[in-house]
């Protein structure tokens, strides 16, 4: 990989070049110029596939630098930035790379879409179920609905309900295994009109809320150990705080109770208030590995809530001026313009490596703020 940079070095060069042609510079010393959202979003999904993505074997690579290591939930979220640039510049590259993944994944996990954590199931799910949507290759509906069933046998009734982390521990039910899994059952109601979908979808956002989430502030607390009956309260995380406002959303969407969007509204300002660096307003630092997906995670379902017409205004430019704030720091501070790398603290350089799943973050916030620059927002 190495002796390929100085091409690569010119390829992202001339993206990052393409991404600043229209932007007016408004302070050098501070780097203060309007920034084209559509060219920073190209350019930092086709460096996704340029520097990840494993053309032989069909699925994204662990890091930049060509380790192969297979982790199967950050492919989920690859293919969900696929289809966003995909939906965006109807660009055959991605459309190319959606097929393929299909196969890769599959294979490098097993010849099957199963896998003994529920949470990962489901993020593969949705993203299967996006594609089907875009592209209407039936082959990704199948795989959904087969993945959906097996998602369902995680339901137990330790600790009153809810859908187990992992299947060797019916025990543990947490927030990563329950909101995506509501989020799902209600997707798959709204496209295939299913009664017993929204019944899912229902029934698991009712136990995640009454065990999970604190309704006076908006928390979302990681997990509870039916064993002992302990709820993990320390442990409030970005992306639990997304997925939990991307449920209540989606409920919001199916039944037109307000309820349903204020507690969307609570998880979102619960981690504008408390998830951010106290030293400058930024979404925290979360490490890498599985906890640089996290960010990702929670701007893909705020965004979302961004684009909900039923947000009064003032909340919709105090939630688009959070965003912005994120996606302008990490485009002129803290990405690599020679590799086109993202790193775990949106302020700062990475260097010359980064893992798929601090990556994937700073691809979302991209392909977000390209969105509601579309939406005229930003």
């Amino acid at each position: 990989m190495v002796k390929y940079y100085p091409l690569l070095f010119f390829f992202f060069y001339s993206l990052w070049c393409q991404a600043c042609a229209d932007d007016k510079l408004l302070s050098e010393t501070h780097r203060e110029y309007r920034i084209n959202w559509n060219a920073a979003a190209d350019s930092s999904s086709s460096a996704l596939i340029h520097l990840f993505w494993n053309a032989d074997e069909h699925y994204f690579n662990y890091n930049n630098l060509g380790l192969k290591d297979f982790h199967y939930w950050p492919q989920a979220h690859a293919l969900d930035v696929m289809i966003d640039a995909y939906l965006r510049t109807r660009d055959n590259l991605y459309k190319t790379t959606i097929n393929d993944w299909y196969d890769g994944v599959k294979r490098k996990n097993g010849n099957t879409f199963f896998n003994i954590f529920y949470d990962d199931m489901e993020w593969n799910a949705l993203a299967m179920l996006r594609a089907y949507q875009t592209t209407g290759d039936e082959k990704f509906k199948t795989a959904a609905l087969e993945v959906w069933e097996d998602i369902k046998t995680g339901w137990n009734e330790n600790a009153g309900g809810g859908i187990a982390w992992k299947k060797d521990q019916p025990y543990s039910k947490n927030a990563c295994s329950n909101g995506p899994a509501s989020i799902l059952a209600s997707r798959l109601y709204q496209l295939f009109g299913n009664e017993s979908d929204k019944e899912w979808a229902l029934k698991i956002y009712e136990w995640e809320k009454e065990t999970l989430f604190n309704p006076a502030n908006g928390a979302v607390y990681d997990h509870i150990d039916s064993r002992t009956g302990y709820i993990q309260k320390k442990w409030i995380f970005t992306y639990n705080q997304g997925t939990f406002l991307g449920a209540a959303l989606e409920l919001y969407k199916i039944t037109g109770e307000k309820d349903y969007l204020n507690d969307a509204m609570k998880a979102a300002d619960y981690t504008l208030t408390n998830l951010i660096d106290s030293n400058d307003g930024l979404l925290k630092d979360e490490g890498n590995g599985d906890g640089g997906l996290f960010k990702g995670i929670f701007v893909r379902y705020f965004t979302q809530l961004i684009l909900n017409p039923d947000i009064s205004s003032v909340d919709r430019t105090r939630y688009v001026t959070f965003l912005k704030f994120n996606a302008e720091t990490l485009w002129r501070y803290g990405t690599d313009k020679q590799r086109l790398l993202f790193g775990t603290y949106w302020k700062t350089n990475p260097g010359d490596v980064t893992d798929l799943p601090t990556q994937l973050s700073g691809c979302m916030l991209i392909e977000a703020a390209a969105l509601l620059e579309k939406e005229e927002m930003f």
